[in-house]
């Protein structure tokens, strides 16, 4: 118990220390996993003389983070974004990822001779992508929606496909005819308990009356949770299910929405930070400078010739655009995840494990450097850069129970089609009606001739039985306009 103060205080500090990194991260355009790893190399043996080796616990603190970078992933993704990016999409987080294994395992068999099982397991844990990478570097770059939710859905899908090969070649499962029916189990498995534990969270989130508004974020997370646990104990992809639960919870009509997303997303950060200064801890300078030359030419592969090849291969059916295809081969981000995996065989006692977590780190750094400082200047190279793409209007619920009736809060975002809109040109269903406007940090009650502006904040008070149609109709109005009706935009 003495020691309580000191380990609460220096967890707070490195905390403290990983925020304001985050700030240096984004002058430099750079993943602030770098800067976590540092945090964890500099707390380690060759800083503050920290010794942390236990492979094991590294593996199952790392994947319990990466469960909850998962849950803050697929709570902020929008279905709207990643639907015309669906194809292409699981493409690269199945087909790609396979490809990928294939291809860096046999140019690593000839080129650090390695063994086939070696060579192919370096290959499984460098074939997913990040979903942390991802998220942090390419919001801000501001390619199309449908490039931009390619890769956000593989970056979010394809840890569980990597994960499966990495167990199975770890593991020296036995290959035979049913293991690829095996992995299309886990996949499909995964999925439909992500649906199902996403579509019953909703209907019951929606319907209980919880006694405090930050119970409904704990609820939300602990069903994606629920999820991944069901997922791994049915024997399907538990990371799968976790995704999956996470999208369709955060693309329904959730009580507290804004409140959700954002106790999510500071569960991710504290994920996030927690896992990086982790890895960065387990790391040993001595041993990655040694490890520099094969992780050079494991990267120079995986970027040069392996993912390259597994885009072209794997949406070749979609018809991508060639600049597309060359944009979405240098968006492969690596981040934690890969180091994560390589504690799998480490775990298990494989020959050359050690070589292999060692190497990956060197590769994830490298890589990040290389790819998330020059992300923004290969789209616009390619022309793929341009403004931001608009983001949809934000909507926020709380429910008055006794009253029968909903409070929405709408911020209009820049880009939308509500700027200018009069309010009786929103043809609001009976039963709804905006209460307040809030602009320039002014509040006032609206009139029928009432204009609308950007970054306006609106209050709408709606019955339980307005308020889908209500949500649609605002939803048609940001995208389309005030004549969404006869663009053929629903709202949904």
């Amino acid at each position: 118990m003495d020691d309580l103060p000191v380990i609460l205080g220096a967890g707070a500090g490195v905390i403290l220390l990983a925020v304001l990194a985050v700030r240096v991260s984004i002058r430099l355009g750079l993943p602030s996993l770098l800067l976590y790893l540092g945090i964890g190399v500099l707390l380690g043996e060759s800083g503050l003389g920290i010794e942390f080796e236990d492979a094991t616990l590294t593996q199952a603190l790392g994947l319990a983070a990466l469960v909850m970078i998962l849950i803050e992933g697929g709570l902020t993704t929008r279905w709207s974004m990643v639907r015309p990016a669906l194809g292409p999409g699981i493409a690269l987080s199945t087909v790609a990822v396979g490809l990928s294994i294939a291809i860096t395992g046999v140019a690593l068999h000839y080129l650090l001779g390695l063994d086939w099982r070696t060579a192919l397991l370096w290959g499984g844990v460098l074939a997913s992508t990040d979903a942390a990478a991802v998220f942090s570097v390419l919001r801000g770059v501001g390619v199309s929606k449908r490039l931009a939710g390619a890769v956000e859905l593989e970056s979010g899908l394809n840890d569980a496909p990597a994960y499966i090969a990495v167990v199975v070649i770890a593991t020296g499962v036995t290959v035979d005819w049913t293991l690829p029916l095996l992995v299309v189990y886990q996949l499909v498995a995964g999925a439909l308990t992500g649906l199902v534990f996403g579509w019953v969270g909703a209907r019951a989130l929606r319907q209980a009356a919880l006694p405090a508004t930050g119970l409904y974020p704990l609820a939300t997370v602990a069903m994606c949770v629920v999820a991944y646990s069901s997922g791994q104990l049915i024997g399907a992809s538990g990371l799968l299910a976790t995704y999956v639960a996470g999208v369709v919870l955060g693309n329904s009509r959730l009580p507290h929405r804004s409140d959700t997303l954002s106790f999510a997303e500071g569960v991710g950060w504290l994920a996030q930070i927690g896992l990086f200064v982790l890895l960065g801890l387990f790391a040993s300078p001595e041993r990655l400078l040694q490890a520099i030359v094969p992780g050079l030419v494991a990267g120079a592969v995986v970027l040069l010739l392996a993912r390259p090849i597994a885009v072209l291969l794997s949406t070749l059916p979609f018809k991508v655009p060639w600049r597309e295809q060359l944009f979405l081969s240098w968006a492969g981000l690596r981040g934690a995840v890969p180091i994560v995996l390589a504690t799998i065989p480490l775990a298990e006692g494989l020959p050359g494990a050690q070589r292999l977590v060692d190497a990956v780190f060197v590769v994830v750094v490298v890589l990040t450097l290389l790819q998330g400082a020059t992300l923004s200047p290969v789209a616009r190279l390619l022309g793929l850069s341009g403004e931001s793409e608009p983001r949809e209007i934000q909507v926020d619920s709380a429910p008055l129970d006794e009253l029968s009736a909903v409070l929405l809060q709408v911020r209009i975002q820049n880009g939308s089609q509500l700027h200018g809109v009069y309010l009786r040109e929103l043809r609001l269903p009976v039963g709804a009606t905006v209460s307040l406007i809030v602009r320039d940090g002014k509040s006032f009650t609206p009139g029928p001739d009432s204009r609308l502006q950007r970054l306006d904040q609106l209050l709408v008070v709606t019955t339980e039985e307005a308020r889908s149609v209500a949500e649609r109709r605002l939803r048609a109005v940001d995208r389309a306009g005030r004549l969404a009706r006869w663009r053929g935009e629903s709202g949904k």
